[in-house]
């Protein structure tokens, strides 16, 4: 029972729609009316400015963290209720029942998620990130290469296998939330970090 619940918990804690909230809390409204109609960071910083996208950011990897970190002190640590939970925020976070199960791409809080599971196999996949996303501008491609480094992380650095089947799906999940941005990077049509047209 303990593990349903956590798993329960874990889901509305990333279902919490962080950049919805603080986009309205700073005058812009809907954020899905804006930009590219996304609630993450990316989308945050372009049309509410660079606070409000650093506090989303911030918000979304520690609400990931914190599922987590709930999930564990439920379930004694178990590693399969503890995986589940790091599942379910970024289900949360991707289809929020306070959105009407619309929501994100996952990064930000599978980041935080991932970093309570398998946060070892993740400090390497950060750089990534941020070298490809600051070479090239675009940030859903290093969202994406970032997130493919962390299952092969887990599995080289022994973690216990829930914790790298997680850390797996979580990435699956990421990237197919960006299948609208794979295409776009395909045909050389995908916006960069910098325009206000982006649709990251």
């Amino acid at each position: 029972m303990s593990g349903a619940v956590a798993v329960v918990a874990a889901y509305v804690i990333g279902a919490v729609p962080v950049g919805f909230l603080i986009a309205w809390a700073f005058g812009v409204g809907d954020i899905r009316h804006h930009g590219s109609g996304n609630i993450g960071a990316t989308n945050v910083l372009r049309t509410a400015g660079r606070f409000p996208a650093l506090l989303t950011l911030f918000l979304d990897i520690a609400k990931g963290y914190a599922a987590v970190w709930v999930g564990g002190r439920l379930t004694g640590g178990d590693p399969a209720p503890t995986a589940a939970c790091a599942l379910a925020t970024v289900v949360g976070n991707c289809w929020s029942i306070f959105l009407g199960f619309r929501g994100g791409k996952g990064v930000a809080t599978g980041l935080g998620a991932l970093l309570g599971i398998v946060r070892w196999a993740v400090v390497p996949a950060i750089p990534v990130w941020l070298a490809v996303a600051l070479t090239t501008r675009y940030v859903s491609l290093g969202s994406i290469l970032g997130a493919v480094c962390v299952p092969l992380g887990a599995l080289l650095l022994g973690y216990p296998r829930p914790f790298v089947l997680a850390s797996l799906v979580v990435t699956a999940l990421i990237i197919a939330r960006h299948r609208e941005n794979i295409t776009r990077l395909l045909a050389g049509t995908e916006r960069k970090l910098g325009d206000r047209r982006s649709t990251a």
